[in-house]
């Protein structure tokens, strides 16, 4: 178990990687628009994710 959840950490880290290494001014960009949303917003970018996460996780169950 514990070496399934390092491996997804590990490509967790270099999905999350790929697009500051290809393109830094896209992803600055981005990052600095993320940061002017409200919190509200943030919050259902983040629920969001973990929707899709969890649908996904059980699709591949």
């Amino acid at each position: 178990m514990v070496t399934t959840l390092l491996t997804a950490l590990a490509l967790m880290l270099v999905l999350e990687g790929l697009l500051p290494f290809i393109a830094p001014k896209a992803w600055r960009d981005t990052f600095r628009r993320i940061t002017e949303l409200a919190d509200g917003q943030i919050r259902f970018l983040g629920i969001s994710s973990i929707v899709v996460g969890v649908v996904l996780l059980f699709f591949l169950k």
